[in-house]
């Protein structure tokens, strides 16, 4: 099934998500329909918190960059009470980017290029693994929307100025896109 997005002035993204226990009711059922919302809104990725759950729930889908990045060829992944456990911040990466939750806008944004990342897959296994390249990038857009933060947090004070006309549109539920969103209430 698919979830609307929540948008930029939802309390639900500015909150910290909580772990959830493997017993979670219906999360294989939560985990498809984010993966089938992600896909029906051209995402890359989407927390829990973007489809108003305040859970550390997270699915990536990068096979459909798989033409500019082979190497995630059938990469399809969900992240259970994810982590970042460690940064590497010798070496970053300046790339614009853009988010479901806050449609229209892009940003250049610099992240590390490398981080440690612990979490439970849809299997229940859990994971301590270094992720680097755009896969790291994801899950750091990512894993901020689990810490109550979006992308246009970490663009210069200069740029946030220079779209804050854009920001007050979205507060307003000024959105214009092709997938269903929930704005916030006016």
């Amino acid at each position: 099934m698919i979830l609307p997005i929540y948008t930029y002035g939802q309390p639900v993204l500015r909150k910290i998500a909580q772990d959830i226990p493997e017993s979670y009711p219906e999360l294989q059922e939560l985990i498809a329909d984010m993966f089938e919302t992600c896909s029906a809104s051209d995402g890359v990725g989407l927390a829990a918190p973007q489809v108003g759950k305040p859970i550390r729930v997270v699915v990536i889908d990068l096979d459909v960059v798989s033409d500019n990045f082979p190497e995630y060829k059938g990469f399809r992944h969900a992240f259970i009470n994810g982590h970042i456990t460690e940064v590497d911040d010798t070496e970053t990466e300046v790339m614009e980017e853009g988010c479901l939750s806050l449609p229209g806008l892009h940003e250049k944004v610099e992240r590390p290029k490398r981080v440690r990342v612990k979490w439970i897959d849809e299997n229940m296994e859990e994971h301590h693994e270094w992720l680097s390249g755009f896969l790291a990038r994801v899950v750091q857009h990512e894993f901020d929307h689990l810490e109550g933060k979006v992308f246009t947090d970490r663009v210069s004070p200069f740029r946030k100025q220079m779209i804050k006309k854009k920001m007050k549109a979205l507060l307003q539920g000024k959105v214009r896109c092709s997938y269903r969103v929930k704005p916030p209430l006016k």
